[in-house]
């Protein structure tokens, strides 16, 4: 029987499994195996704790007070000018927010919005590798071309070779998406990285797109510079961000986009036949936060952020403790660590002993790169951990991988 071509790239892209059910993810299955063993859940980063009270009750209040139905297509005006002020604010950026400013569900629609209006057959998608997910299905969906730049492993974090780079950019490079703070390694793309990137970007007269969801979560005194701040990404680049992960709301998916006008209508041509519009009552209690962000909402997030540090540290010397070669991360809520070390050259079939072993679930890195690649090759032994999780879930995490030393 014939098949609808987007059933074909679902197959390609092994959303769907031959059979034509609906193929379970490595995160889905790590998931279930850590409710079925009890094992310690350090795949999925959610928080196992809800954000700031005060945000909850404006979201009560928006209820309450009937903002319940269609909210306008292309977001609340409070969020938007909430989303200008802030990004002046924070980096100088002058965002007009009733042209340049879209919001979304959550920044996962935003992204697809953004691939879909954007690339298509014959155009080139660049991404860094290790890269989230949802970014190789929306590219497939496009039609386009997936090309990776690796970021390699060394003594201080993940980076990118500036020869990589450079051999990765073509004339048919049509979008750069960029990462960062990047999910999931931890790392924060330095500045020369980052202008290197918008540099290569303007010479061929692309896109860039960049997934800033992260932005607030640093550590150590590591700074995330926006790229569209960088002189070359000036008038071509479309930053994405969200309320998820800043405000620990995951599950509010109230997410959003600015850049150059024609190119925010370029997506919201394709984002209203998605989603059309959602998270109502919660894109008043976003608005609250951007516009509240040096009072409580940004006391929030500095202890936030101090807090992550701190179980971020408890992590890694759990890891390091156990036997894994663990890289600090500068940002994120996630530390990726090898497990060669240990006598582990797999994985993935080290992620699925683990609640047997030590009684804790992770993510194989493999599980973020592109099925043969060398990222793939080169981090065949590496594992995913979440910090975003109480301490004592993390204690408990941490006497479970001791018994690996063993």
């Amino acid at each position: 029987m014939r098949t609808n071509r987007w059933i074909d790239v679902a197959r390609a892209t092994g959303l769907l499994s031959p059979s034509g059910t609906v193929a379970p993810t490595i995160f889905a299955e790590m998931s279930e195996l850590a409710a079925r063993t009890g094992a310690v859940n350090l795949g999925q980063g959610f928080p196992d704790v809800d954000g700031p009270d005060h945000l909850k009750a404006a979201a009560v209040a928006a209820i309450n007070a009937g903002h319940n139905q269609y909210p306008p297509g292309a977001g609340i005006p409070q969020l938007r000018e909430a989303v200008a002020a802030h990004q002046q604010r924070h980096y100088g950026l002058a965002v007009d927010p009733d042209t340049e400013v879209l919001v979304t569900a959550g920044a996962t629609e935003a992204l697809a919005a953004t691939i879909l209006a954007l690339a298509g057959p014959g155009d080139e998608v660049l991404t860094l590798e290790p890269y989230y997910d949802s970014y190789a299905a929306s590219i497939a969906l496009a039609g386009a071309t997936h090309r990776t730049i690796p970021l390699r492993p060394g003594r201080d974090g993940f980076h990118l070779d500036p020869s990589e780079v450079r051999a990765a950019f073509t004339d048919r490079t049509r979008l750069v998406l960029v990462n960062t703070p990047h999910n999931p390694t931890g790392t924060v793309l330095t500045t020369e990285e980052l202008t290197l990137l918008a540099e290569l970007a303007a010479a061929r007269d692309a896109v860039i797109v960049t997934d800033e969801v992260y932005e607030h979560l640093t550590y150590d005194g590591v700074r995330h510079v926006p790229i569209a701040t960088l002189p070359a990404a000036a008038g071509r680049t479309l930053t994405i961000s969200s309320a998820g992960k800043t405000l620990s709301f995951t599950g509010w998916k109230v997410g959003w986009i600015h850049g150059p006008a024609e190119l925010v209508t370029a997506v919201r041509t394709v984002k209203q036949f998605l989603t059309y519009v959602a998270s109502g009552p919660f894109q008043h209690a976003v608005a609250a936060a951007l516009t509240d962000d040096d009072g409580a909402t940004g006391e929030y997030v500095s202890g936030l952020a101090a807090s992550l540090q701190s179980r971020r540290d408890l992590l890694l010397e759990a890891l390091t403790s156990a036997g894994f070669a663990a890289v600090r991360p500068a940002g994120t809520y996630f530390v990726v660590a090898d497990a060669a070390p240990l006598g582990f050259t797999d994985a993935v079939d080290l992620c699925r002993r683990l609640p047997e072993l030590a009684g804790v679930v992770g993510i194989p890195v493999t599980a973020f790169c592109a099925a043969g690649s060398t990222t793939t090759e080169a981090l065949g032994s590496w594992v995913r951990f979440t910090y975003v999780k109480q301490e004592g879930v993390l204690e408990q995490a941490a006497a479970g991988l001791a018994r690996l030393r063993g």
